[in-house]
């Protein structure tokens, strides 16, 4: 089973977020907080284009990859969930380095709070992102859908009318 950076990302976020997905309930195309992030990663840098490629490899898709520098930019609307947003540059590096790219690094930019982030494959890594490659696993071949968690971070969720129906409050 080959994973992809978002399920990454949703691990780090809601294990019920990465089930729901991963088992082919998708709720983003319905979410206009989605439709932003995807606005402002498309229009931000529009001269990226010319220089950056869109990289497809072992199933991940980098929407910008500096190959001459070896640099992954990866944009965000917030970071409301930074650990996320980082564990996703991770591994996309892992997987750079796993297919004979090392060194790379990321950057992390959150236009509109002006601000950047170097992210780094550091040592120990790996033996992180194969247990978080374990984990997931075993958190989506489970026939029961874990359950809901309250955080601030879920009112903003396009699942949230999902978890939530019929709740109280």
């Amino acid at each position: 089973m080959t994973l992809i950076a978002t399920q990454i990302n949703y691990y780090h976020l809601c294990h019920r977020k990465l089930w729901l997905f991963s088992n082919g309930i998708n709720m983003e195309h319905t979410s206009d907080t989605v439709y932003e992030g995807k606005l402002l990663g498309e229009t931000t840098y529009p001269q990226r284009a010319e220089r950056y490629r869109e990289l497809l490899i072992d199933g991940v898709k980098i929407d910008f990859y500096d190959p001459y520098d070896k640099v992954v930019h990866e944009i965000k609307k917030s970071d409301k969930v930074e650990e996320a947003h980082i564990a996703q540059v991770k591994y996309y590096l892992y997987i750079l380095e796993k297919n004979g790219i090392p060194g790379a690094k990321g950057i992390l930019e959150y236009p509109k709070l002006r601000r950047r982030e170097e992210v780094k494959l550091l040592p120990g890594d790996v033996e992180l992102i194969l247990n978080w490659e374990t984990e997931i696993k075993r958190i989506i071949e489970s026939e029961q859908c874990p359950r809901a968690i309250v955080k601030k971070i879920c009112k903003n969720c396009s699942y949230f009318d999902f978890c939530y129906i019929g709740e109280e409050g």
